[in-house]
Order: structure tokens, then sequence, then C-alpha cells
């Protein structure tokens, strides 16, 4: 679904901002200075790449549709629908992110083999994305309580836990796998080293 613009990138529900900044600072600490980032999902205005571009950081962000006329020092932005092979080389990203991203994918498999093949050995995966616990609590926030927006939630299309996640990450060829509920156990961290 093309849009011109991304889920908290405009006037959103109350908690939208609140849970987005949450899961910023959550993987903003793992980034290094001089890294070369790819942000999967990134939003329209590429909102997480705006606050990390500087450190000497070459940041690259991919979405579904993106801001061509959007001037960031450092980003360049690339419009593409991830379920379909990532028009990058192999190998070539430090550090890739996936900030509640993975959910609304229609084949996370594919999705996550590809962010493999991009990262350089030893490169990094830092993603979020909401358990299996959280889908009663958001369907209520968004579809009751209209705390959260009810078209991101309608467009979720999968919810993981620890262990399908560890799975999918193991079966794509991540060798080491750090994973953490965070949230009251209602969305899942993972760190992953290829």
């Amino acid at each position: 679904m093309s849009r011109n613009k991304a889920h908290c990138e405009g006037k959103e529900p109350i908690l939208e901002n609140v849970l987005s900044n949450l899961r910023y600072a959550k993987i903003v600490r793992h980034i290094p200075d001089k890294a070369k980032v790819l942000d999967l999902g990134c939003g329209y205005n590429a909102g997480f790449l705006s606050k990390i571009a500087g450190r000497n950081r070459e940041c690259f962000g991919m979405d579904i549709s993106v801001n061509k006329e959007l001037v960031l020092e450092n980003v360049t932005l690339i419009e593409h629908d991830l379920n379909k092979k990532f028009p990058l080389e192999s190998e070539s990203f430090d550090i890739v992110t996936s900030l509640a991203n993975l959910e609304h994918l229609e084949n996370p498999n594919f999705a996550l083999s590809e962010i493999f093949r991009v990262l350089k050995p030893g490169g990094i995966l830092l993603l979020t994305t909401p358990s299996v616990y959280a889908k009663p609590v958001l369907e209520f926030l968004s579809y009751k309580m209209r705390l959260i927006s009810e078209n991101e939630i309608r467009d979720h299309k999968n919810y993981f836990c620890k262990t399908s996640l560890v799975k999918l990450g193991k079966e794509v060829g991540f060798s080491k796998i750090k994973h953490e509920y965070f949230q009251f156990f209602m969305n899942n961290s993972v760190k992953a080293m290829k």
C-alpha cells in the first residue's frame, strides 16, 4: 500500500509516538559511530534515520513509499517493496534495523534472508516486533479505545514469540541471537549477528 506519510509521521492517536520513541531508545544504543546502516520500513520521511544520521554514519532507508524530495545529510532513501529481493549488494551493511516492521510483511522468512544477505560478516540485525501476547491488547487499544492506529493494527500479518524469532533467525543463518521482551512482554527485541 503506497502512502505519502508513514505510521507516526502525522496526527496519530495519543500512544503512537510514545511507543515509537520507546522502540527507538531500545535500539539506538546498539548503533556504533561510523556504521553503514540500513533501516527497513523507514517510513515516508525516514524518522528514525533523521535521528541517527550524525556521527559519521552512512544511512539508507527502504520502504514501499519514500519522500523522494526529502534531503537529509548522509541519508539515502530507496522506494521498494520489502517482500521482494532488496536492490542492494550482498555484504554491504554493518547494521540493519527493522523497527515494528516484520509484522507487516507477507513473508518474514524471505525478508530475514535478504537482511542476512546484505549484512557484512559480523554485521548486526536490530529488530523489534510485537509479541503474540500483544495481539489482543493492540486490538483493544486500537479498535475499542482508539489510542493507537487501527489501520496499522489491521495491517499486521504476523505476531512473534521468542521461539519463533530465534528459529527464523537460525534458519537464515544468524549465528548469535539475543532476544528479550520489553514493554511488559508486548514487544520483542532481537539483536542477531551474522
